[in-house]
């Protein structure tokens, strides 16, 4: 009896020590895919917050609030099990439909630029008003729908880290990237959405540096937010673009990859202080050329459409 139960403890001890073990397999592989998809990361915070241009202070933290609510769905409900199903069955439509995504970015981005140029359909929205709850319903399903894109990307990227783990694995550090990456994102973009209220309350404390540096928070946020949303629709656009040079890539279509690869490489070896930086800096321009030029041919293309016939 005594033996029978030193083997059971024995067997205890070992199954803790086995799960101990996957628990540290588990933390490494979800640090390590999400390091991965911390590019996009950045791209997803620079794009939600101009979501939020316009709207009043207190409607900011409940559109957030909307919005990563969705991106949880998005990640957890949706992508994750498509993602596992479509890694475990078809694999070979991960790619595809990744591009699907990054050309609707292209898209999207490029037509915001077009607008902002008076090329876009902005003539067509003139009779109807809209009032405040419909245009925050609008703009917080169109970030939800954004959101939706870029979370396929990282959790792609994600899943890409650990396709040789079991499923059960996978699932888990798919699931861990999805709620900590969420929370990293709109924790930030509420950051950054809020600093102006911050500066406010800075500004009427009694140090003359804390009031100091309160009013130039006031002053500067208004400026910050409208060059991040120049930033996010530029996100769209070279975030999309790089979907799409990824995926032509896998495609054996490796002419634009490989120039742009090599040109980031020869300019970053150039300024080896700041080599990484580089390289991003230059891959991403011409992704984003490539994505503007997609998504600029996509809304030219719809917009002549959709354009009334003269008499």
């Amino acid at each position: 009896m005594a033996s029978g139960l030193v083997a059971l403890l024995d067997d205890i001890a070992g199954i803790t020590k086995l799960a101990a073990a996957s628990l540290d397999d588990i933390g490494a592989a979800t640090s390590k895919a999400g390091s991965k998809a911390i590019g996009v990361v950045v791209d997803d915070a620079a794009v939600t917050p101009r979501y939020m241009v316009g709207f009043e202070p207190k409607r900011e933290l409940p559109m957030i609030g909307k919005i990563a609510l969705g991106s949880f769905r998005n990640k957890l409900l949706f992508i994750l099990p498509a993602a596992l199903a479509l890694s475990a069955f078809a694999p070979w439509l991960l790619t595809p439909l990744l591009m699907l995504g990054g050309t609707y970015l292209c898209f999207e981005g490029a037509e915001k630029i077009l607008e902002a140029f008076g090329g876009g359909h902005a003539e067509e929205v003139v009779a109807e008003p809209v009032d405040a709850k419909t245009l925050e319903a609008q703009k917080v399903s169109g970030a939800i729908r954004t959101d939706f894109i870029l979370s396929a990307e990282i959790m792609v990227i994600a899943l890409s880290d650990v396709a040789t783990k079991p499923i059960w694995e996978q699932a888990i550090v798919l699931a861990l990237v999805g709620i900590v990456i969420t929370i990293m994102v709109y924790g930030a973009v509420a950051l950054i959405v809020k600093m102006d209220d911050i500066g406010l309350h800075l500004a009427q404390r009694s140090s003359p540096v804390v009031q100091k540096i309160g009013r130039g928070l006031v002053k500067g946020m208004p400026i910050v937010m409208s060059a991040l949303s120049v930033i996010g629709t530029a996100a769209m656009v070279w975030v999309g673009g790089q979907i799409i040079v990824h995926g032509i890539e896998e495609f054996g279509l490796t002419t634009v990859p490989h120039w742009i690869h090599h040109t980031a490489e020869s300019a970053a070896a150039a300024v080896p202080v700041a080599k990484g930086a580089v390289n991003w800096a230059v891959n991403a321009f011409f992704s984003g050329i490539v994505g503007l030029i997609l998504g600029g041919a996509i809304a030219l293309a719809l917009h002549a459409v959709k354009k009334p016939k003269a008499h």
